[in-house]
């Protein structure tokens, strides 16, 4: 009985060590909740920046939210805002930069479950590697775009962007078969601005191998965009029809070269103005040829600038926040130093805490052991005491004997109906007194205890009462504790009493069960039942109750009018 007692306390131990335990968590729980709030602040103003288009503050605060980000805890705002300043640097021809810091995604997409992170990165990359002319790599990127589970415009996207790479490589029918297949997507057909770029590439095609069906694809594509009022489209459709005539028509081919560049410089597209300038440069001479020679030359150097300034400031903010987390990093370091000095007091208080309590523990364990000892000891005097009301129950049953005396000495014995008088009181007198001394006798708890059982139910067999006993022998009762084995006894003694007394039973069963833990008993009769609301037996159930509650039992008990009487009790071994 000691076990669950010191299980007890082990268990008390455990939460309060476990308590302790998610004293120290919900404190890291309010540093990263924290954390994740200033996160989300970065983030949301370098989106504004970004939708604003600043983007050098949209740049610096998602820098800022990338380094207080954790890659593990935080994966994909932590891809997001890296693609994101990788896109920027795209965006001021910084491919080299922007590779950088697309590369240090690479290594976290694994945790990403949100595929369009991944598609952004590989898209970013693909693009970067296209313009520092890395075919093989561009084409690598693109291909994994491709086969992500991602919208159908996304897979549009990575296939006319493979085709791009086509037409860099001079692989003109590769491209035109990506692009014719493009032609025949519905959501290309209804997207003008898509249909008409898909159109115009698939006419530069044609004009590279010498078709001549370029002129009608780049026309048909200048229509849309004139409809559409795309001037950065009608900027590349001008430049690739000047392309076409520039050997057929040169006058119209520099009136389309002078239309691109117009168009160009109206969206500030730069690429395209050095490319439109590049071509008038070609196809001019004197003062044209000096002019368009002098804006090339200064939007050279201008764009150079403004892109190495871009370049330095990126690479500043970079390092500004490396430096920055490398100097906070120092700091935590002395700070956890001056917290592991205190973590360290605080677990040596905590080991004090334990000692105390786990002999305030053994204390208790002690205080229940003695208890429970004590009910042992209770349960035993009171069984003890039962004998002796067993006996001296049989000595008053002298009244009844001292009637049965005069009756031999009023009465002439030699009547025959006297001597069976006679003869029937002595037996009365004799089945009581054996009765009463069985019912309050010790019982017999060694070996021979099933033997016992047994025998007192089947004193209760009748020529009307037939009792049944299931599976007695399947119990090990050697196993069972002594005041358990009596307890069974007595219980099962007092309802076979009861029954015989007053439910005009004709058939008693009583089963027998054994699991891992308990003994299960359960007793039904056919008899005449009880009203468990109006019991005049009370007293009897309430002995048979307390006797299965001493043993740590239970029991229940079910009967009604009529309906015969059912009682059910478990013990564990």
């Amino acid at each position: 009985m000691i076990l669950p007692r010191i299980h007890l306390s082990l268990y008390i131990v455990f939460i309060f060590l476990l308590l302790l335990s998610c004293q120290k968590k919900d404190i890291q729980t309010v540093k990263y909740k924290n954390s994740n709030i200033q996160i989300d602040k970065f983030i949301s103003k370098a989106n504004r920046f970004y939708d604003n288009n600043e983007l050098d503050s949209a740049f610096l605060y998602y820098n800022k939210a990338k380094f207080i980000c954790s890659p593990v805890r935080n994966t994909e705002t932590y891809v997001h805002a890296l693609n994101q300043m990788a896109y920027i640097q795209q965006n001021q021809g910084d491919f080299v930069g922007s590779e950088s810091t697309a590369i240090e995604v690479i290594s976290y997409l694994k945790y990403i479950k949100n595929p369009e992170h991944v598609w952004n990165t590989y898209i970013i990359l693909g693009i970067n590697y296209l313009n520092t002319y890395d075919f093989k790599n561009a084409l690598l990127y693109f291909n994994k775009a491709l086969v992500l589970k991602t919208p159908e415009w996304k897979k549009v996207t990575a296939k006319s962007n493979i085709a791009l790479v086509y037409i860099e490589q001079q692989k003109y029918n590769r491209a035109i078969q990506v692009f014719d297949n493009l032609l025949a997507h519905e959501d290309i057909k209804k997207n003008p601005e898509d249909y008409a770029q898909a159109l115009d590439n698939l006419g530069f095609c044609y004009y590279k191998i010498g078709d001549v069906k370029a002129e009608a694809y780049l026309q048909k594509a200048l229509n849309i965009r004139l409809q559409t009022n795309d001037n950065t489209g009608q900027a590349k459709s001008h430049l690739h029809l000047a392309y076409l005539q520039k050997d057929k028509n040169p006058s119209l081919s520099k009136k389309h070269l002078i239309l691109s560049y117009e168009k160009y410089t109206l969206v500030n597209h730069i690429d395209g103005r050095l490319t439109s300038l590049k071509q008038l440069i070609e196809d001019s001479s004197g003062k044209e040829l000096k002019k368009y020679s002098v804006r090339y030359v200064e939007l050279i150097d201008s764009i150079f600038e403004i892109r190495q300034k871009a370049k330095n400031q990126f690479a500043k903010m970079k390092y500004d926040s490396k430096k920055e987390k490398d100097e906070n990093l120092i700091l935590k370091t002395y700070r956890a130093q001056n917290e592991l000095q205190l973590e360290k007091q605080k677990n040596r208080n905590i080991v004090s805490y334990i000692l105390i309590f786990l002999s305030l523990s053994l204390i208790l364990v002690l205080y229940f052991y003695l208890t429970s000892r004590g009910n042992r000891e209770k349960i035993e005097a009171t069984y003890q005491s039962e004998t002796r009301i067993s006996k001296k129950l049989h000595d008053e049953l002298a009244n009844d004997i001292y009637h049965t005396m005069a009756f031999a000495e009023n009465k002439n014995l030699s009547v025959i109906e006297n001597k069976e008088q006679l003869l029937n009181n002595l037996d009365t007198i004799y089945s009581r007194t054996r009765d009463i001394s069985k019912e309050n006798s010790p019982i017999i708890t060694d070996e021979n205890y099933c033997l016992y059982l047994k025998d007192m139910i089947i004193r209760f067999n009748t020529a009307q009462i037939s009792v049944l006993a299931t599976n007695i022998d399947g119990i090990n009762w050697n196993q069972i504790d002594t005041n358990k084995k009596i307890t069974v006894y007595r219980v099962l003694q007092e309802l076979l009493v009861n029954m015989k007394k007053h439910s005009n039973s004709s058939l008693v069963n009583i089963d027998f069960v054994k699991t891992d833990r308990n003994v299960i008993i359960n007793y039904i009769d056919n008899g005449k039942g009880i009203d468990i609301n109006n019991i005049t037996l009370k007293n009897g159930l309430y002995n048979i109750e307390n006797r299965v509650l001493s043993i740590k039992g239970t029991i229940d008990i079910d009967s009604a009018p009529g309906k015969g009487f059912k009682a059910f009790f478990k013990f564990p071994v």
